[in-house]
């Protein structure tokens, strides 16, 4: 599509809907995101599976063909929004009519998701290339939740559990929802025909024009398979101690690391400003050690805020008279509030 949003940024091609699946399967990486640290690089390695950075931002992850994808490239247009929030509202609609459609009661989740009972059915990113505006996104037929959590880097083999377990639980498919899927060319169909209805325009059927042809082989391609393109580090704006990796609409798998005296790491499923799960790992000493599993189901369920978390941490201390040296309730508060800054 970037090649595509290039010659529409010329003023050579009209404004463009790309319908497609990859051809084979590969991860794929956000823009601002350091590939080592957001994918297991030695496991797509081994598997034979190629890393794509994208020019848009969003999170690292893992595509095949049972995803079709839509790919809007426009500028000028006034059935089409220019405000970001609208412009992902007037688009979403037409994925949410499309599940419609196919038999799933689909809705529209600000900012950028499609969902059916708060589960996520479709994810989408949008950006700019030069003069023309971009989104994309997704209708999914199926997923693999294990190869998904497999591809990502994780601390250890219980947070990966965790995070297919939680995508397992937030997103869904149309294999899910319908029990067996549509095949890609009534999705396209039924896609290009909500398009029509909803925007009130005409598509017309084409293939990539020479132009754009030439701008992928000379420009796009040359660049996205480069090495200093692929491992690009984020720019110092953009890093943190810490990551989140999201798994839908408002729900996050979320580290951070605080360091007091000793070290404190903390690995959180959280729902928007709520804890809904935690763990809390570093060479810090709890005695005795069965405290910490205490103070991790405390957690289960309180917001981001300093005084709640204070409380509770307060509270924590009462009940279980736990000692942790080098280690204050302040620590923990601190190393609580860094997850935050990583949403």
């Amino acid at each position: 599509y970037e090649a595509v949003a290039e010659a529409v940024h010329r003023g050579e091609s009209p404004n463009t809907l790309i319908l497609l699946q990859p051809g084979s399967p590969y991860a794929c990486l956000g823009y601002h995101q350091d590939l080592n640290k957001e994918l297991d690089v030695d496991f797509l390695q081994k598997e034979g599976l190629p890393v794509i950075r994208r020019s848009q931002g969003g999170g690292a992850t893992y595509l095949d063909r049972d995803q079709v994808f839509y790919q809007i490239i426009f500028k000028e247009t006034g059935v089409i929004p220019k405000d970001v929030e609208k412009m992902f509202e007037r688009l979403l609609s037409v994925t949410v009519e499309t599940y419609k459609r196919l038999g799933v009661p689909a809705g529209y989740k600000p900012l950028n998701d499609v969902v059916v009972e708060d589960r996520k059915i479709s994810g989408n990113g949008a950006g700019m290339h030069e003069s023309a505006s971009i989104l994309v996104g997704n209708v999914i037929l199926d997923l693999n939740y294990d190869l998904m959590a497999r591809v990502l880097r994780v601390p250890d083999e219980k947070f990966r559990d965790k995070m297919a377990k939680s995508m397992r639980e937030w997103v869904t498919t149309l294999r899910r929802e319908l029990g067996e899927p549509p095949t890609v060319g009534e999705v396209k169909a039924i896609y290009s025909n909500a398009f029509q209805d909803i925007l009130g325009v005409d598509l017309v059927k084409g293939e990539p024009s020479e132009l754009e042809w030439e701008i992928f082989n000379e420009e796009t391609k040359p660049r996205h398979t480069s090495r200093e393109w692929l491992y690009m580090e984020a720019p110092p704006a953009k890093r943190r101690e810490g990551r989140a990796v999201k798994i839908a609409h408002d729900v996050k798998m979320v580290e951070a690391d605080h360091k007091a005296k000793k070290l404190i790491r903390i690995r959180a499923e959280m729902m928007g400003q709520e804890i809904m799960s935690v763990q809390i790992r570093g060479d810090l000493f709890v005695i005795p050690k069965e405290a910490v599993a205490t103070l991790e189901e405390m957690l289960a369920g309180v917001k981001l805020e300093e005084e709640e978390l204070m409380n509770i941490l307060d509270e924590f201390y009462d009940a279980t008279h736990a000692q942790t040296p080098g280690i204050t309730a302040r620590d923990f508060k601190e190393a609580l509030m860094k997850l935050k800054q990583n949403l």
